[in-house]
C-alpha cells in the first residue's frame, strides 16, 4: 500500500497506536470521520482565531462537520483558505446567511414524494432515497436540509413501502438509488435492495448515485463489487468538482467498478472559487474520461439554503461551455442544467448556435464564430402521426409500443394533438375569457 506523509500524519495522531495499516478500512474512515473544530485543528495544525470560531460553532450548530480522514488529507494546509478540498468539507459563516430567494426544499422533492423515500418527478423514473447518512458532509449540499437530521439507515420493511410502489408504477422504468448515499448501507443490505427492485418486471436499469469514489474511496471493495455485478444493467454516477479530487485512491477506486462493467457517469455542480474557470473545468472533464468516466451533468448551485456564496451568475456556466465546444472531444462534455426550482426539472442550459432561420435555410455559427448556412430539404413530406404505434407504417420492429399521451411541448408538436398553446393555470387574460362564455 502506498499512503503519503499527510496520511501517514493523520492516522497516527487518531489513536494512540499506530493506526495506518486501517487507513483503507472504510468503516475505520467512518468511525473516525472528524465532526469538531478542535479534531480538525488537532488533525491538521490549522488553527481559528477566536472570532472564527465562534463564527463556526453557529454554522456547525445548524449545519454539522463531517469529514472523512481520506478528504482531509487532500487539503492543502499552507493555503487552506483557497483549497477546492477545504471549501468542500469544512463550513463558513456564510452558510448562515438565508436569501428571500432560497428555500430549504428547493426542488420540492418532498411535494413530488407519493410514498416515503420516492420522488417521483418524470414519468418514467423515479429518485429513491434509501440512506439519510453520507460518509461527508458536502457544503454545497442541495438537501442541506437534512443535514442537521439524526441521520439513520433504513431498515428493510422502510424501504419495502418504496419497492411496493415501484412495484406499483408499471410507467417507472428507471430507479435512480440515492440518499445520503446509498454505499453507505452494508453489503448484505445493498444485495437485497438491488434484488428486490431487479425482480420487477417493468424496471429496465437502476442506478446508483454516490460520491464514495471522491470522499471516500476505499468504500469501493471488492466485495461490494461482486453484489453489483450481479445486478446488470447497473449504471453508477460519481460525484467529482474538482481534479484535485482525482487521486491515487480515486483513480482506482474507478478502475475497479468500470472493470465491473459498470457504466460510469460524472455530475458536477458549478461552485464559485472552487471550479468556476474554464481551465480548472478542462482539466477535470479530461482527467474524468482518463478514467472512463463519462460527464454527464453541470449543474448550476440549486437555490438551498446557505449556498449564496457558491452561486455563479449563469453566464459563467455558459462561458465554460463555450471553452469546452469545439475544444475538446464531444464525449468529454457535460451538459449543463439547471434544475428549475418549484420542482420543474432540468433545464440543458447551452450557448446559442442558431443565428436565424428562414423558410428553407437555417444560420448557425461554430465554435470559432464561423458562420454557415444549412439548407433545408425542399421536398420533404411530413407524416401525419396519431400515436397510434399498432397501425404504424414505419419500420419500427418494437416488441411493445409506447402508446402514453403526450405532454407540454411534445403535445404540441403532436399531430393528434388539437391545442395550439398551453396556458398556465391563473393567467387572468384566460379567466376573463371564462367568465364571458
Amino acid at each position: 500500500m502506498i499512503y503519503n506523509n499527510v496520511q501517514k500524519e493523520i492516522a497516527n495522531k487518531i489513536e494512540k497506536e499506530p493506526q495506518l495499516s486501517k487507513w483503507k478500512d472504510w468503516r475505520w474512515q467512518i468511525k473516525n470521520s472528524i465532526r469538531t473544530i478542535d479534531k480538525f485543528e488537532f488533525l491538521t495544525g490549522i488553527h481559528f482565531d477566536d472570532e472564527e470560531r465562534a463564527d463556526l460553532e453557529k454554522t456547525f450548530e445548524k449545519f454539522p462537520l463531517s469529514i472523512t480522514p481520506y478528504y482531509l488529507s487532500l487539503i492543502n494546509k499552507t493555503n487552506y483558505k483557497n483549497d477546492p478540498v477545504f471549501k468542500q468539507a469544512f463550513g463558513c459563516i456564510e452558510e448562515l446567511t438565508t436569501l428571500e430567494s432560497e428555500y430549504e426544499d428547493p426542488l420540492s422533492e418532498e411535494k413530488d414524494s407519493p410514498v416515503e423515500g420516492i420522488t417521483h418527478r418524470y414519468p418514467d423514473r423515479v429518485l429513491f432515497h434509501v440512506s439519510n447518512l453520507c460518509s461527508m458532509y458536502c457544503r454545497h449540499c442541495t438537501r442541506k436540509r437534512k443535514v442537521g437530521d439524526v441521520g439513520f439507515l433504513p431498515s428493510k420493511q422502510q424501504l419495502s413501502a418504496g419497492i411496493e410502489y415501484i412495484r406499483n408504477t408499471p410507467q417507472v422504468r428507471d430507479v435512480l438509488l440515492s440518499g445520503g448515499d446509498p454505499f453507505m448501507l452494508p453489503d448484505e443490505k445493498i444485495d437485497w435492495l438491488l434484488s428486490e427492485i431487479s425482480k420487477i418486471e417493468h424496471v429496465e436499469i437502476i442506478r446508483i448515485g454516490t460520491r464514495m469514489p471522491v470522499v471516500l474511496p476505499y468504500r469501493i471493495t471488492d466485495n461490494l463489487i461482486s453484489i453489483l455485478k450481479k445486478y446488470q444493467p447497473l449504471w453508477i454516477n460519481t460525484h467529482f468538482n474538482h481534479p484535485n479530487e482525482i487521486t491515487a485512491s480515486a483513480k482506482e477506486s474507478l478502475a475497479k467498478l468500470a472493470d465491473g462493467g459498470f457504466p460510469l457517469g460524472n455530475q458536477s455542480v458549478l461552485l464559485a472559487d472552487v471550479n468556476d474557470c474554464p481551465r480548472i473545468m478542462k482539466s477535470l472533464l479530461h482527467k474524468l474520461v482518463k478514467n472512463r468516466v463519462r460527464p454527464y451533468y453541470l449543474y448550476q448551485c440549486d437555490l438551498s439554503e446557505g449556498l449564496s456564496h457558491f452561486r455563479t451568475p449563469i453566464g459563467k456556466g455558459i462561458e465554460i461551455m463555450e471553452s469546452l465546444v469545439g475544444h475538446t472531444s464531444g464525449f468529454a462534455r457535460p451538459t449543463y442544467v439547471i434544475d428549475a426550482p418549484g420542482g420543474g426539472g432540468k433545464i440543458p442550459v447551452m450557448p446559442n448556435y442558431i443565428i436565424s432561420w428562414s423558410t428553407n435555410k437555417v444560420v448557425l455559427r461554430n465554435y470559432e464564430g464561423v458562420i454557415t448556412t444549412y439548407k433545408e430539404p425542399d421536398s420533404y413530406e411530413p407524416k401525419i402521426c396519431d400515436r397510434n404505434c399498432n397501425n404504424c407504417v414505419l419500420e419500427l420492429n418494437l416488441n411493445e409500443t409506447d402508446e402514453r399521451e403526450a405532454i407540454g411541448i411534445e403535445k404540441l408538436l403532436s399531430d393528434s394533438c388539437d391545442s395550439i398553446s398551453l396556458i398556465p393555470e391563473g393567467n387572468e387574460r384566460q379567466k376573463r375569457r371564462d367568465e364571458n362564455v
